[in-house]
């Protein structure tokens, strides 16, 4: 009987001493994502006069919603071609809605300017039509090639504005552009400033233009262009 209690004794501690491998492994293997030195970060504006702090994050468009819970098109001066535009994309899909769409591509930014300064190519492909993903991932191959990091802290989205709608074919193409604060700094492998300053909050310009085909069953719009402000 003796053996067989020491036998069972063996195979319980057995199992403890491999159950804790597990768990220090599960603990000690886990990415948190500090392990990336090209941070980025989002520090929303401060709270508005009512207490609630403005929200820059956003879901891309929905196109399951229905019809005819559509909310209205974002304001515009009547019988310009930009509201002409957002018509057009109104009337080859109805689910559109303007100013979900510009909470949308407010979080497409936030994505993708992070993601950029990350490095982080897997995140990017999905959002970026292949020709401007091309780009975008020969700029992050050259920083690594030079062993520079680029820190970019969104302070906050200022405005994203409608500027430009209308259809290709099947094609809707909408370009916002955006204007926010935002702190921008390279370093090199050393951690030494190399370009931009830390302490420097600067108000930056970006045009984008999102596309999608209307007629797909996919939701997703993608950055199909980048500009400099005219």
């Amino acid at each position: 009987m003796d053996s067989g209690f020491a036998f069972f004794d063996i195979v319980f501690f057995a199992m403890v001493a491999a159950f804790l491998i597990l768990r220090l492994r599960s603990v000690l293997g886990r990415r948190t994502g500090n392990e990336n030195p090209e941070r980025w970060t989002t520090r929303k504006p401060a709270p508005t006069a009512r207490g609630e702090a403005a929200d820059n994050i956003a879901r891309l468009p929905d196109r399951t919603r229905p019809a005819g819970e559509a909310g209205p098109v974002i304001d515009l001066p009547a019988n310009t071609p930009t509201e002409a535009g957002l018509t057009q994309i109104k009337l080859a899909d109805p689910s559109f809605d303007g100013r979900g769409f510009i909470e949308g591509a407010r979080g497409a930014f936030e994505m993708i300017v992070g993601a950029y300064a990350q490095g982080d190519t897997a995140t990017l492909r999905p959002l970026l039509a292949d020709d401007v993903y091309e780009n975008f991932a020969a700029a992050i191959r050259g920083r690594q090639q030079a062993k520079q990091t680029l820190e970019t802290t969104l302070v906050g989205i200022k405005s994203a504005d409608i500027v430009e709608a209308r259809m290709d074919s099947r094609t809707a193409l909408v370009t916002v552009k955006f204007v926010s604060d935002q702190i921008n700094v390279t370093r090199d492998a050393n951690g030494a400033v190399v370009e931009g300053d830390p302490q420097q909050i600067a108000s930056v310009t970006d045009v984008w233009t999102f596309a999608r085909n209307t007629r797909s069953r996919d939701p997703n719009w993608l950055l199909v262009a980048t500009s400099e402000p005219s």
